[in-house]
């Protein structure tokens, strides 16, 4: 059965999309630094971060968080850690050219981590799955396949938008091609005030 209020659920999630959140900043700097083609990796990492947590969220574990607001805290935390981590490790990182086959030691795996760990880490996205996203579900009909497109549908638009925004970061980073280093300050600073905002401003 098709979800109800279906085009309603598109409005909502283009608009979270559209919001400057942790993991669009985090492709922002990762296409600054290193190119598009290494952050799709960051994407990937980013929308199967989200998968993961729809499915626990509506089959398993959604009450379980609405009676234990307290976890959505300790993975506030844990994520504002992880950006910190990640302005630190983009600052310190050593990038010749955004064009030079030597850009970095940074791994494939690591560009994907760094886009699951902090989507992953974010308690927005869980109470996006646990509350809005779980209203558009018929429990009474095939949640299966409800559920499935949803997801599908969350997942293919935030791969997309996402690479929108990595693509404007390396237009804007041939400009800075041969200040490597600006863009790694840059990148870092932004990382920070994210995970400063995100602190000052997210409360469960």
């Amino acid at each position: 059965m098709f979800p109800s209020d279906f085009v309603i659920f598109l409005q909502i999630i283009l608009f979270l999309f559209i919001t400057p959140g942790p993991p669009r900043v985090v492709i922002v700097s990762h296409a600054l630094n290193y190119g598009l083609n290494r952050s799709v990796w960051t994407a990937l990492g980013d929308i199967s971060a989200n998968t993961i947590q729809g499915i626990l969220v509506v089959f398993i574990i959604g009450s379980f968080l609405s009676d234990n607001p307290q976890i959505l805290n300790y993975l506030k935390w844990a994520g504002i850690f992880y950006l910190v981590y990640l302005a630190y490790d983009t600052f310190t990182a050593k990038i010749n050219s955004i064009n030079s086959k030597t850009q970095s030691t940074k791994s494939t795996f690591s560009f994907y981590k760094d886009g699951f760990m902090v989507a992953g880490l974010s308690p927005k996205a869980i109470i996006f799955f646990s509350t809005i996203f779980s209203s558009f579900i018929n429990y009474e009909s095939n949640i299966i396949s409800q559920f499935l497109i949803l997801m599908i549908t969350y997942v293919v638009l935030d791969f997309v938008t996402l690479m929108i925004y990595g693509l404007a970061a390396e237009k804007i980073s041939i400009w800075l091609k041969n200040k490597p280093k600006v863009l790694n300050t840059i990148s870092a600073c932004v990382l920070l005030i994210i995970a400063i905002y995100v602190a000052a401003t997210q409360n469960f």
